[in-house]
C-alpha cells in the first residue's frame, strides 16, 4: 500500500488520484468537494484507535504474563509490533493526505512513512510465512524440536525485522516530495517513491517485485504448508491405533486450533491487500489506464486503500473472537473485567504446587489458541 496522495483529479469529482500513481488531469476539484475528504479520515481514526488498543494489549499480555510467552506467541507479537509501528509512524500522517491540498509534512515524515510502511507489510507477511511452517512441524514432528525452540524462533523473528528493513531501504532513500500542475496551475506536492531519473521500468519493476516479495510468493509457500498439514493430519487421523486416540487426539486438536487461527491471519491479509495489488499492476501496466480511470477505479482504489490499512488493526479482533482465555485477557486489560472470574489467570501462573491448580492451568492452556501444549 503506497501512502501518496497526489490530490489531482480527472473529469469528474470524484476522480482523484493516490497510491503513487498520476493521471492526465482535465479539471482541478477543490479538495472540499471530494467526498474521500470526510471518510477516510474518519475510518482512519478507528483505524488508530482499534490498533493501538488491539496491538498494544497484545504486547502488554505478552510482557506480563510468562506463559504466554511460547513459539507461536513470539511470531504473532512480531507481528503485532510491526502493526503497532506502522498505526503510530504512518497512519496518523497518511489518514490527513486527504484533507490536504498537498503534503504538509516534509520530506523527513515521507521517506519515513513509505519505508514503515514497507518494514510493517515485510514483517507481516514474512511472520505469516514462519508461522506457517512452524505450524507445519508442530503438527508433522519432522525437526520439531529445533524449529520450535524459543531461541530458533527469536532469532527468525529478528532476521525477518532485518530483511524488512534492507527491502524498506529503497522506499527510505528515494522517495520525494513531487511537485505537479493542475490544469487550473494549482501546484500541487506530494510524496513519491519513485524517482522520474530512475524512469518508467524502475516503477515498473518495483511494482511488480513488491507484489511477488510481499504478496504473491509467500502466500505460495503458505499454501504449500498447509496442503501438507491437511494431507499429515489426514494420514495420521486414518492410521491412529483406537487405544491411542483418545490422548493424542486432543493434542492434535489444539495444535489445529492454533494452525486454524494462523490460516486466519493469512486469509485476512490476503484479502486485504489483493485490491491494492490489483490496482498496482493494473495502473502500472495496463496501456491505457490513464485513459480508463474513472468512477469504478477511483472506488476500488480508495476501498484498497483503505483495506491495506485496516490490516494492522484486525489480528487482535481475530483473537478476541478466537480465543476464549484470550477474550479474558482483552476484557480484563481493555474493560476491567473478569477480575473476579473463577479462573483466576494470573494465580494459575504462580500456584503451581497444588495438584488441582495444575489441572486448572492444563484447561486454561488447552483452551486457549496458543497454548504451552504446542510447544511439549
Amino acid at each position: 500500500m503506497n501512502i501518496t496522495d497526489i490530490n489531482l483529479y480527472a473529469e469528474k469529482p470524484f476522480h482523484h488520484v493516490n497510491d503513487n500513481t498520476s493521471l492526465s488531469l482535465n479539471e482541478y476539484v477543490p479538495i472540499w468537494n471530494r467526498l474521500e475528504t470526510y471518510i477516510v479520515p474518519i475510518i482512519f481514526s478507528i483505524i488508530f484507535l482499534i490498533g493501538v488498543l488491539g496491538n498494544g494489549t497484545l504486547i502488554l499480555i505478552f510482557v506480563r504474563h510468562r506463559t504466554m510467552r511460547n513459539v507461536p506467541n513470539t511470531y504473532i507479537i512480531s507481528l503485532a509490533l510491526g502493526d503497532l509501528l506502522l498505526i503510530l509512524t504512518c497512519v496518523p500522517f497518511t489518514s490527513t493526505v486527504y484533507t490536504f491540498e498537498s503534503w504538509p509534512y516534509g520530506v523527513v515524515i515521507c521517506k519515513i512513512s513509505e519505508a514503515t510502511k514497507d518494514i510493517s507489510i515485510g514483517v507481516s507477511v514474512f511472520t505469516l510465512t514462519a508461522l506457517s511452517a512452524e505450524r507445519y512441524c508442530a503438527i508433522s514432528n519432522p525437526i520439531r524440536r529445533r524449529i520450535s525452540s524459543k531461541p530458533f524462533t527469536f532469532i527468525i523473528a529478528v532476521s525477518i525485522w532485518l530483511l524488512a528493513g534492507i527491502l524498506a531501504l529503497p522506499s527510505a532513500f528515494l522517495s520525494y516530495l513531487k511537485k505537479s500542475n493542475t490544469t487550473n496551475n494549482v501546484e500541487i506536492e506530494y510524496c513519491y517513491p519513485f524517482p522520474d531519473e530512475l524512469g518508467k521500468k524502475y516503477r515498473e519493476g518495483m511494482v511488480l517485485f513488491k507484489f511477488l516479495a510481499y504478496y504473491a510468493v509467500p502466500l505460495c509457500i503458505i499454501s504449500c504448508f498447509y496442503i501438507l498439514m491437511a494431507k499429515h493430519l489426514e494420514m495420521t487421523t486414518r492410521n491412529m491405533p483406537g487405544e491411542l486416540q483418545g490422548g493424542q487426539s486432543s493434542q492434535i486438536r489444539a495444535r489445529k486450533k492454533v494452525a486454524k487461527m494462523v490460516l486466519s491471519f493469512v486469509i485476512m491479509f490476503m484479502i486485504c491487500f489483493l485490491p491494492h495489488h490489483i490496482f498496482m499492476l493494473w495502473f502500472h501496466f495496463y496501456p491505457n489506464s490513464s485513459d480508463d480511470f474513472d468512477d469504478f477505479w477511483n472506488t476500488f482504489r480508495i476501498t484498497a486503500f483503505c483495506l491495506s490499512f485496516i490490516n494492522s488493526c484486525i489480528n487482535p479482533i481475530a483473537l478476541y473472537f478466537i480465543s476464549g482465555v484470550f477474550r479474558k485477557y482483552f476484557n480484563r486489560y481493555l474493560f476491567g473485567c473478569c477480575r473476579n472470574s473463577p479462573i483466576n489467570l494470573d494465580n494459575l501462573s504462580t500456584r503451581g504446587n497444588s495438584m488441582s491448580c495444575r489441572r486448572l492451568n492444563s484447561v486454561v492452556t488447552h483452551q486457549f489458541t496458543i497454548t504451552n501444549t504446542e510447544n511439549s
